[in-house]
């Protein structure tokens, strides 16, 4: 199962992806975290008080991860006409989460108990010349190659704001967590949200946090309504950790919070015909905007008519 965690910057949300992807992890489920912010904080968050591991970026070496992941499509000449946004077909290779390929031999680091992936830092060289959804594409493309099963779990950690609908990776998600606090500011990012979700029929539901009392939690109910699942109090367990300090247990009603964040995840059921539909629907418009011009190729003939991934293609 895939979930994003979006919300406005400060909200807490790289924190809530370190959480759930650290229960996650404890209990003994297959989980990988991905840290696809422009502020690349998940490994400190996911390990606090160790020393800080960086993981190979997946940008950094983007021919080589199109190169293995076009495989022997013959619909995709060569990694320079493959996109973010490509979608597999036959002959692709197709990724199992934390399989014995080289993709992630190559990119997959250890955060504390948590696999972690990474989009990686803006370099010198991005400066004025680049945006980060050209980093992120690689994240997309990998998400687009995956074939994950229930019981499996990506907990992917998004930019800021509503800047994850300027690419087709919102897409790419069982469920997207936007984490709000109980103010005017965080609840307007809910609403860009929401409303482009729905226009997809992307699964949202809001998570609370820094809530301090009834008023707090009254507000929430008000502004989103039944979009909110749970929410959580402050943690003084997780701000000791932030500061360095020993880890604490985290207080019981946070500690259910991240439970019911499990069972919303669980509830949801992977519909692969639709995900590949979203994949194909968001690389033509790609193709037809900028795409086609950049590569010289009409690169909806990359679209593999009746192709769908899952399971079964992997045999």
């Amino acid at each position: 199962m895939r979930v994003a965690f979006v919300g406005k910057g400060g909200s807490g949300k790289t924190t809530l992806s370190a959480l759930f992807a650290r229960q996650l992890a404890r209990s003994g489920a297959p989980v990988l975290a991905i840290d696809g912010d422009i502020n690349q904080h998940l490994a400190e968050a996911l390990a606090p008080g160790t020393e800080p591991v960086t993981a190979p970026p997946l940008a950094g070496r983007l021919t080589e991860l199109k190169d293995f992941l076009r495989g022997s499509n013959p619909r995709i000449a060569s990694s320079e006409a493959m996109i973010k946004t490509t979608p597999p077909g036959r002959g692709s290779r197709l990724l199992r989460l934390l399989g014995d390929d080289e993709v992630h031999a190559r990119h997959v680091v250890r955060a504390g108990d948590v696999p972690l992936m990474a989009t990686g830092e803006f370099a010198e060289s991005d400066l004025g010349v680049a945006c980060y959804h050209s980093k992120l594409g690689a994240v997309e493309l990998y998400l687009n190659h995956l074939v994950d099963t229930t019981g499996e779990y990506v907990v992917v950690d998004m930019t800021a704001g509503a800047d994850a609908f300027a690419s087709g990776l919102f897409t790419r998600f069982d469920l997207t967590f936007l984490v709000a606090e109980p103010t005017r500011k965080g609840v307007s990012v809910y609403r860009q949200y929401r409303d482009h979700a729905r226009e997809f029929g992307i699964r949202l539901a809001v998570i609370g946090n820094k809530v301090t009392g009834e008023d707090d939690l009254l507000f929430l109910k008000q502004e989103v309504g039944d979009d909110l699942l749970t929410h959580l109090v402050h943690s003084p367990a997780v701000r000791a950790t932030e500061q360095g300090r020993s880890e604490g247990e985290l207080e019981p009603h946070n500690a259910h919070a991240l439970r019911l964040l499990r069972e919303a995840v669980d509830s949801c059921p992977r519909d692969w015909p639709t995900l590949h539909r979203h994949a194909v629907e968001f690389h033509l418009r790609n193709a037809r905007a900028w795409a086609d011009r950049a590569t010289g190729l009409d690169l909806a003939a990359q679209v593999d008519p009746g192709y769908v991934p899952g399971p079964p293609a992997l045999t």
